[in-house]
């Protein structure tokens, strides 16, 4: 059975599908992986105890801190030689989680990965600039493959030297951009700077993910670059990039290829399962990993999961797009505040950029919220009391927003440090 058919198949075949591959999955690691073997029987469950896919739940989670504990390669399902690539986090966090691959898992890489490009309409035919990082970080590698499995044209240009990556698309004739939201905006900018307009690029559609991001950017990413931008879910310890992907029929939610990756929303406070439709922790049973498979991994990320059918005929489950993570949450004075929520606002704001950073310090036994927001060149060169007026104006949005109160620093344009990767958002200078 190939993807075309498994993506349009009737739940229950699908489902069966699953159950096969998970109880498969579940025996290998239970007699290869001390460390999941040790926390089974700690629950007392044992593989033959999975009869459905309702049994999953009976199995124990995998945390970042259980990677981290068996580092390097202490959770690896297959022997050291069996395994051709690593991967790792930065490890600016703790130690670095470390990810394996076989040559198996990586045509399975590449095969997801392909079939998300074809969601997103690309075809053999395209120049696909692909600026997702290359090295440990599994983004640019994994896209890589993926653009070649599907038989398009890859340009392996990574991230770095914004001005010679937008000659490039332009001499290079560029279809398809492929980079994280924040670096395309950086693009954007590296645009005006050398003189080059949207229509002089045949760019029209970018693949973009490794970061949350609103609706309101998406907006100013198609607006500035003047392409259709859909958005790519994956993480390193699941498979990287591939895992779920925005169609262009979509209109709410990203089909996750389920056939290999078993998704699952649980109450981050409870750890128990919610239903289709609520909010929740995403946690991912990858089914088909050699190398590094995972039973249960929380993924610390805030979406829904959906049943309703697409436009697009394929019967895969959608997730919403990530609104933020449980571990990136900021409690301000007992409100929940999430850097896309400020996002909006900002981005949905006259005169002002979508380049920002939210600052948390202490004042006492207070924490103070400070987003520093770019604004405009012709803003900028307004009198004082035009810019006061802007920054009480987006002090008060957020207020409405978020029902806390934040200072508001208007700084000049170019001045908040660009990412070539994730953008840090949040910096948090409280001794916590």
């Amino acid at each position: 059975m190939n993807w075309n058919e498994i993506e349009t198949l009737p739940r229950a075949g699908l489902e069966s599908i699953q159950l096969k591959r998970l109880q498969a999955l579940v025996h290998r690691m239970y007699e290869r992986v001390l460390p999941y073997r040790e926390k089974m029987d700690q629950a007392g469950v044992k593989p033959a105890d999975i009869r459905t896919l309702v049994d999953l739940r009976k199995l124990p989670f995998t945390t970042k801190d259980d990677l981290r504990a068996s580092y390097p390669f202490g959770l690896f399902a297959t022997p050291m030689d069996d395994v051709i690539r690593v991967h790792a986090s930065s490890g600016t966090t703790g130690k670095s989680t470390v990810v394996g691959y076989t040559k198996t898992d990586i045509e399975l890489w590449a095969s997801v990965m392909a079939r998300c490009l074809t969601m997103a309409g690309v075809t053999r035919g395209d120049m696909v600039h692909n600026a997702y990082g290359y090295g440990l970080f599994t983004g640019g590698l994994g896209a890589h493959y993926g653009i070649e499995a599907l038989g398009a044209t890859v340009i392996p240009v990574s991230g770095g030297n914004s001005r010679r990556q937008v000659t490039i698309m332009r001499d290079f004739g560029s279809t398809v951009l492929l980079s994280t939201p924040s670096y395309a905006l950086n693009l954007a900018d590296a645009m005006t700077d050398v003189g080059i307009s949207p229509d002089e690029l045949r760019l029209r559609v970018g693949i973009h993910g490794a970061e949350p991001w609103s609706e309101s950017m998406r907006e100013e990413v198609e607006r500035k670059l003047g392409i259709r931008a859909v958005d790519i879910y994956g993480l390193s310890e699941i498979i990287g990039p591939g895992v779920a992907m925005e169609c262009l029929h979509s209109e709410h939610g990203m089909h996750i290829l389920e056939d290999n990756f078993l998704p699952e929303i649980v109450d981050p406070d409870t750890l128990e399962p919610l239903p289709y439709g609520e909010t929740g922790e995403l946690v991912f049973t990858t089914l088909t990993k050699e190398a590094f498979p995972l039973i249960r991994y929380r993924t610390k990320d805030i979406s829904r999961l959906f049943l309703e059918p697409c436009g697009c005929g394929r019967t895969l489950i959608r997730m919403e797009k990530v609104t933020g993570r449980t571990d990136d949450m900021l409690i301000i004075r007992g409100v929940n505040v999430f850097p896309s929520q400020v996002e909006h606002v900002l981005v949905g704001t006259e005169g002002v950029e979508p380049h920002y950073q939210i600052e948390v310090t202490r004042e006492g036994n207070l924490d103070v919220m400070a987003v520093l927001v770019e604004v405009s060149e012709h803003i900028f060169s307004d009198e004082i009391k035009v810019l006061e007026k802007l920054s009480k104006k987006i002090q008060a949005e957020i207020k409405d927003m978020l029902g806390v109160t934040c200072k508001v620093k208007l700084v000049e344009p170019r001045s908040i440090q660009r990412s070539e990767g994730k953008a840090q958002r949040v910096i948090d200078k409280r001794k916590l």
